[in-house]
């Protein structure tokens, strides 16, 4: 008796791939990490994290997400996932934590760990949760709307309110290479997070001048993270690059196990 066309090949193989997709996470030896950059930021401020993490025998990816929905910047992490070899460590700043609470329910994801970043109850939405508790003294007026509905962070203030503890030229140059972010990226509502069945990490940054540290804490805290505090501004992951990747080799080596 002949075999059926689609047990073999290209189609047994594609069915293959679409069944594992969708396999949770096991224990395992967790060697994948995938980043997720926040709002007014991209990828490459993540160069000294990768570089570490990369000495350390670990696979790191980047996402490069829009910031045009956060329904496209969970599309576009969830594609990176769908590149790793095996379990990974989920990693979001700033706003990337909205992403990272929705892609993380994805089954190759193993942890989380929140960046200076958001972490929403589901219903919350990015204004929602900053307007909660603003950061106190804040430059006025610093985020800027563009006609087309977009945000961005005045290079005038960026210094400030993004970078204070990086050097004037990295941080004019980040405030000048910025990606600007959709205003509907900031009001979309958050589903269920990934935090209530994943593992978290949540490092605070306690000199944030772009999210109130003590709404990081506040956050950390009803998701039931592992919390790591450093001095540092909203630009932890360029300032205090050790303590992100540490952080970050912390939970793939919990979750690891």
């Amino acid at each position: 008796m002949s075999r059926h066309p689609l047990s073999t090949g290209f189609f047994a193989l594609a069915l293959s791939l679409a069944s594992s997709a969708s396999v949770p996470a096991q224990a395992a030896d967790i060697r994948n990490v995938v980043i997720v950059h926040g709002a007014f930021a991209d990828g490459s401020g993540w160069r000294r994290v990768s570089d570490i993490l990369t000495a350390k025998g670990y696979k790191v990816s980047v996402v490069q997400q829009p910031l045009t929905a956060l329904k496209d910047d969970v599309a576009a992490t969830r594609r990176v996932l769908a590149l790793q070899d095996g379990p990974a460590v989920l990693v979001g700043h700033s706003y990337g934590g909205m992403v990272i609470s929705d892609a993380g329910h994805d089954g190759k994801v193993a942890a989380l760990v929140y960046v200076a970043a958001f972490q929403p109850e589901a219903g919350e939405s990015l204004a929602m949760l900053a307007g909660r508790k603003p950061v106190p003294d804040a430059p006025v007026d610093a985020i800027k709307p563009t006609e087309d509905g977009y945000l961005y962070l005045d290079p005038k203030a960026f210094p400030a309110a993004f970078a204070a503890d990086l050097p004037q030229a990295e941080s004019n140059f980040l405030a000048h290479a910025q990606v600007f972010a959709s205003k509907g990226a900031f009001t979309a509502e958050a589903g269920a997070p990934a935090w209530k069945v994943k593992p978290s990490w949540a490092l605070v940054a306690t000199a944030d001048r772009s999210i109130n540290p003590d709404l990081e804490r506040d956050m950390a805290r009803r998701a039931g993270s592992h919390v790591v505090e450093v001095a540092a501004s909203h630009a932890v992951y360029a300032a205090q690059p050790d303590v992100v990747a540490q952080t970050i080799i912390a939970a793939a080596e919990s979750a690891g196990h």
